[in-house]
């Protein structure tokens, strides 16, 4: 995982209109995408692929898995007394606090893409 963050931080350096406090968000999102999918959909699932994506006014950071297990922290009100799933909520919170988003998708092959979107800030 070092590598892939490390990879993704300097392509974010490189392309991405990001504050170096966006960027690091960004990267710690990215880091609990890919433990959650390694932790929880890897024994099930030979296969995990990450995305960074940019368009015209944000970056999108994805992570896709065959397990269909969709996360509860990600559930519009996860229960209060759950022990795991902190995590999610940190990128939920963080996501938002910038102005952005996540979520969770199914796929056509029965997995799922969970997904935070960043607003560019002007670094």
């Amino acid at each position: 995982m070092p590598r892939l963050r490390h990879a993704v931080g300097d392509f974010l350096r490189e392309h991405a209109p990001l504050s170096a406090e966006r960027r690091d968000a960004a990267l710690l999102i990215l880091s609990e995408l890919l433990t959650n999918a390694i932790r929880h959909a890897g024994p099930l699932t030979p296969r995990i692929a990450v995305e960074a994506g940019l368009d015209g006014a944000r970056l999108r950071l994805s992570v896709e898995d065959r397990h269909p297990h969709r996360p509860r922290a990600l559930d519009p009100h996860p229960e209060a007394q759950d022990i795991g799933g902190r995590g999610l909520l940190l990128v939920k919170v963080m996501a938002a606090e910038a102005g952005g988003d996540c979520g969770v998708d199914p796929t056509a092959s029965g997995g799922k893409v969970i997904w935070a979107t960043l607003p560019y800030d002007r670094a």
